[in-house]
């Protein structure tokens, strides 16, 4: 049997750094650069820009709750 290899490309790659911003930065944030983070994280750019900003702070805000606390209180 013939083996054949099959080529693939993909233009997506994942960057190195995850998002830091806070609620009030994705409020501000002007469209062009909401478009550019979530089409550098291969998500989608369709919609109006509150559309944008609430997909944008699902997909990279952690919730109050799941935040690392520097100084943990004891149980």
């Amino acid at each position: 049997m013939e083996s054949r290899k099959v080529k693939s490309v993909s233009s997506f790659q994942m960057p190195l750094h995850y998002p830091r911003y806070t609620r009030k930065d994705y409020q501000d944030m002007p469209e062009w650069k909401l478009d550019r983070l979530l089409a550098d994280y291969g998500l989608s750019t369709q919609g109006d820009l509150a559309q944008k900003r609430n997909f944008a702070m699902g997909a990279f805000l952690w919730p109050d709750h799941c935040r690392h606390d520097p100084n943990p209180k004891p149980f």
